[in-house]
């Protein structure tokens, strides 16, 4: 919790602004028992109405001087308590940006959310109570504690007893509770979990009618969570009360025993009355810091989540000194003896990969379900890290460029068409943020989107909703299509990204980027033999190694393979 604490220092000013105003507030309200005993031991036992009006007045005056100082301290507090958030959401935002997919799979998507969402939350609260209450309560117990000895030490022995027993059960009723804290947190990811699974699938939880399946998985983690949390609470419940029979049983002593005193003239009512509020205020004091014990383990908790985040190192990383790729070898790719596994896999993914792409060239990958052709586009992206070979584009290991700039250099389509809400130049614009309008349009009329983008109410400037809902396959592929070819990269992959389009649709889009990107590489990852038969390299991939590289027509002759997958897929007279 202490590492993250650096995020207050720019907000230094506020915190000491704001703890000389809490600490002033404080000192007014001790001011203000020692005037209530003026008037009862000066005023209203001689009956001096003048004197009354006078020290009065002057508690208004001190009153209104410390709520004016708690309203100020209270936005002082507030500026810096949410700054600190706010900054630490972009560092861990930023951070997780730059985290390979592993430690995406690390930590989960949901999980991800809670820690820069609800955690970050906790540790805000905590910081805000702290700077209110790191003050505002030694300075009201110790000060409370002076003043009431200065009125009378001898009755300021009931606090001998009172404080070491509220101290006591403060403490154990915190440490039975703060374990519990961390689960807490770790079933509201799984809370979290469950309801986005349940939100981004809910076509395919109706269309298989699994609705009360997932009632009755999120009734249980809903459980789960609620279970803990009234567990924790439950401790946590037992000690307002706890406290609140110490304080009163703190408040009949002084009144017991103050009360001999001022039998005995050993004490005036009005010091009574002060030291019944300076022990209020000690007692109190104490209470708030109870409520910081109830709440620190949480944040504490939250702290270390928000900590394995900002502590993972990310994998993939740039290169100490980052070369330029050489400009004769633009568009040029090779895979070198590359072989890749997937953390915790049994088996690599990819092995012993080698080929070349080049300008001009198209490359076509297929192969069976789970044979690593999608795999070659995501470490190609350097999305992972290979285990071993290398991966060349314009002549440079990828893993000695830098990320942006390999990326850059690339224009890719996924397997799954994602897209943002915003309008569809928006969307489109995502492949370059300075794309003209007729750059827009034409890389939709390549696409083959034009039509149906035209045909929405307000064209390219029509609103998509998030994920592409209002949107068809077909129509988010085609838009993903376009977001790639407005930014005229050297290098297209298309992963498998015409699965979606209809037979006449494909063949025109096919042409359309033939003519366009013809001086491009070209890398396609496909399931459908049609798509890449007129290829000018298909590489055949079979658990995970490559079984083939060649036209069509030299596979048909050669590659037993490829010549199942196409006579899986076509007829007699279209293989001919």
């Amino acid at each position: 919790m202490i590492k993250l604490f650096r995020y207050l220092k720019p907000y230094r000013f506020q915190m000491i602004i704001a703890l000389l105003l809490v600490m002033t507030r404080a000192l007014t309200d001790l001011f203000l028992p020692t005037l209530t005993a003026d008037i009862v031991n000066n005023g209203v036992v001689s009956g001096d109405i003048d004197y009354i009006l006078r020290v009065g007045v002057k508690m208004l005056f001190v009153a209104a001087f410390g709520g004016v100082c708690a309203v100020m301290g209270n936005y002082f507090t507030a500026r810096a308590s949410n700054g600190f958030a706010r900054d630490l959401r972009e560092d861990v935002f930023k951070h997780v940006e730059s985290f390979s997919l592993n430690e995406f799979d690390k930590f989960g998507t949901a999980s991800l959310i809670t820690r820069t969402t609800n955690d970050i939350t906790q540790m805000r609260m905590v910081i805000m109570m702290s700077m209110r209450m790191v003050v505002m309560a030694p300075v009201m117990s110790i000060g409370g504690l002076i003043m009431a000895i200065s009125k009378d030490a001898t009755l300021s022995l009931v606090f001998v007893v009172a404080l070491p027993l509220l101290f006591t059960v403060v403490t154990f009723i915190a440490r039975k509770g703060t374990p519990l804290f961390r689960d807490i947190q770790a079933k509201l990811d799984n809370l979290n979990l469950i309801l986005r699974e349940r939100l981004t699938g809910i076509r395919v939880i109706r269309a298989f009618n699994r609705d009360e399946y997932e009632k009755k998985r999120f009734e249980k983690g809903n459980y789960d969570y609620t279970a803990t949390a009234i567990r924790v609470h439950r401790i946590m419940s037992a000690m307002m009360p706890s406290m609140m029979i110490i304080m009163n049983l703190t408040t009949i002593s002084i009144v017991w025993f103050g009360g001999i005193r001022i039998s005995y003239g050993e004490m005036m009512v009005g010091d009574l009355m002060a030291f019944i509020q300076y022990g209020m205020h000690i007692m109190f004091s104490m209470f708030n810091l109870s409520m910081m014990f109830v709440m620190i383990p949480r944040a504490a908790a939250s702290a270390v989540r928000i900590n394995e985040v900002l502590e993972t190192k990310p994998e993939i990383v740039d290169a100490d000194v980052v070369k330029k790729p050489e400009e004769d070898k633009k568009g040029y790719v090779e895979f070198d003896n590359v072989t890749f596994s997937y953390p915790g896999a049994e088996r690599p993914a990819l092995r012993n990969i080698s080929f070349t792409a080049g300008p001009g060239e198209v490359t076509a990958i297929i192969g069976g379900t789970g044979s690593g052709k999608s795999t070659i586009s995501s470490i190609l992206l350097r999305f992972y890290e290979v285990d071993s070979g290398r991966i060349l584009v314009d002549g440079v290991d990828i893993r000695e460029m830098s990320q942006s700039d390999l990326r850059s250099r690339i224009g890719y389509v996924p397997q799954k068409a994602v897209l943002f809400s915003g309008t569809v130049a928006d969307n489109i614009c995502y492949g370059k943020d300075d794309a003209s309008e007729e750059e827009i349009k034409k890389a939709l009329e390549i696409a083959q989107a034009s039509d149906f983008v035209a045909a929405m109410p307000h064209g390219i400037y029509s609103e998509i909703a998030q994920g592409g809902t209002n949107v068809s396959g077909g129509q988010k592929q085609r838009l993903s299509i376009a977001r790639a070819l407005v930014r005229k990269p050297e290098i297209y992959i298309f992963d498998d990204s015409f699965s979606a389009l209809d037979f006449k649709t494909d063949a025109r889009l096919r042409a359309a980027l033939n003519r366009e990107i013809a001086d491009a590489t070209v890398i396609i990852v496909a399931q459908r033999v049609s798509t890449i038969m007129d290829a000018d390299r298909i590489i055949v991939l079979e658990n995970g190694e490559i079984v083939g590289i060649g036209t069509h027509e030299e596979l048909m002759e050669t590659n037993p393979v490829y010549q199942e997958i196409v006579s899986s897929q076509l007829l007699e007279e279209e293989i001919a």
